[in-house]
């Protein structure tokens, strides 16, 4: 059984959570050491009597299913249809952070901005109706939805794969704002905080990692009281 004395909270995202390194050529890339993720940087900035779980997956979306990616059926890349087992699986929790988006901007997916958020609405809408899991009665954890940084000057490997998307991931922070009000989640813009600065203008940059966990430690910190 955990130690109650523990918070423990869950990173739910996609490749700028798992800590994709992103090549100027977009060739195969390499995982940041976990320090370095922002998951990381935010365990260590909490400190002790915090554990931090990582959730992320390359390629995934709020809602949308991918289906360039058959090798992965199911609840796949959908964020929403894989986001219950992910929580059940680690409760008991007490903040869920959501960073996800960046891949609805696809070409393929022909989502508005808000469209997007209505994703996003639907994943802090599952957090708040978890009601305990599986056979247990755990409370519901609360939310933290990041708005992920605006793409950065694509690499031509991804420019048909985002085409339009640069526009689109610049539309989100306000209606991202709105559904977090709506769902009564906190909210942080992480546009204000770095910049999509990797070399392929997909990932980020060691350094926008450190500031967005330290950033997100600063949310996060309220919400534990």
């Amino acid at each position: 059984m955990p130690d109650a004395a523990v918070k423990r909270v869950l990173c739910y995202g996609d490749s700028n959570t798992w800590g994709f390194i992103g090549l100027p050529d977009g060739g195969p890339t390499t995982r940041l050491h976990r320090d370095q993720r922002w998951p990381g940087v935010l365990r260590a900035a909490l400190g002790d009597g915090v554990e931090v779980i990582e959730e992320a997956l390359n390629g995934r979306t709020t809602d949308a299913a991918d289906p360039t990616h058959p090798e992965i059926t199911g609840a796949g890349l959908d964020g929403a249809a894989y986001l219950p087992a992910a929580l059940a699986s680690h409760l008991p929790l007490d903040v869920v952070i959501i960073m996800l988006g960046t891949n609805d901007t696809k070409a393929m997916f022909a989502r508005t901005p808000q469209r997007i958020a209505v994703g996003a609405k639907r994943l802090l809408d599952i957090v708040r109706t978890l009601d305990g899991g599986i056979g247990t009665e755990y409370p519901n954890p609360r939310a933290l939805l990041l708005a992920p940084p605006p793409l950065g000057r694509l690499i031509p490997y991804f420019q048909e794969m985002f085409a339009g998307g640069e526009e689109r991931s610049r539309g989100l922070a306000e209606p991202y704002a709105t559904v977090a009000r709506l769902a009564g989640a906190a909210f942080l813009d992480a546009g204000t905080v770095v910049h999509t600065d990797g070399d392929d203008g997909l990932h980020l940059s060691v350094e926008s990692h450190r500031a967005l966990g330290l950033a997100v430690a600063g949310k996060v910190r309220g919400l534990l009281g």
